[in-house]
């Protein structure tokens, strides 16, 4: 079952609707009612993922697994998320990008193109 559900709340982001999401239980990311992060489609999260903050997460981009996006981080494209990564801070993860395992990419960092962050590995600017 998921723990999201998208609310009403809109704004057009480069001519794109996202949605912000309300948690609709409890579980590690909070309470049930606490907003999240954007999104324009629930396919851009699933599993035990999050959004919060002001990040935006758009297009084909898919965050899954225990993996969070938070902050004012923006993912975007064909990326995938996943495992425990964290993408925060101002990052900016895009183009066919995977972040996985325990990486993080936080601060300014931006990856983008075919990159791939996993591991223990952290990209920070």
């Amino acid at each position: 079952m998921k723990h999201y559900k998208l609310t009403e709340e809109s704004k057009t982001v480069h001519g794109i609707e996202l949605f912000r999401i309300e948690l609709i239980k409890d579980c590690k990311w909070g309470k049930a009612g606490d907003k999240g992060g954007w999104i324009e489609s629930e396919i851009n999260l699933s599993g035990d993922a999050m959004v919060s903050g002001d990040a935006m997460v758009l297009g084909n981009a898919r965050v899954f697994g225990d993996a969070e996006v938070s902050g004012n981080a923006m993912v975007f494209g064909d990326v995938w998320v996943y495992g425990n990564a964290w993408v925060y801070g101002n990052a900016w993860v895009y183009g066919d990008a995977r972040v996985s395992g325990d990486a993080m990419v936080f601060e300014d960092a931006w990856v983008f193109g075919n990159a791939e962050v996993y591991g223990n590995a952290r990209v920070i600017i």
